[in-house]
């Protein structure tokens, strides 16, 4: 039986440039927003922080929080 991960959230360990997939899903959602991120669309994330980010702006905010 094929299982599909559509419309669940992933489990990502970020790494400095990459990330590695824990738990399948298509998406994990902004630390910022909390706006779901499909990972084909993934760019921003925080390998210190292990947090996810929708675009550069929200990446920027999450460092003037730290």
């Amino acid at each position: 039986m094929l299982m599909s991960h559509k419309g669940r959230p992933a489990r990502i360990h970020y790494l400095q440039g990459t990330y590695r997939v824990l738990v399948p899903g298509d998406h994990v959602i902004c630390a910022v927003t909390h706006q779901p991120i499909p990972l084909s669309d993934l760019r921003y994330w925080s390998a210190e922080r292990q947090e996810a980010y929708v675009d550069a702006a929200s990446s920027l905010k999450a460092e003037g929080r730290g």
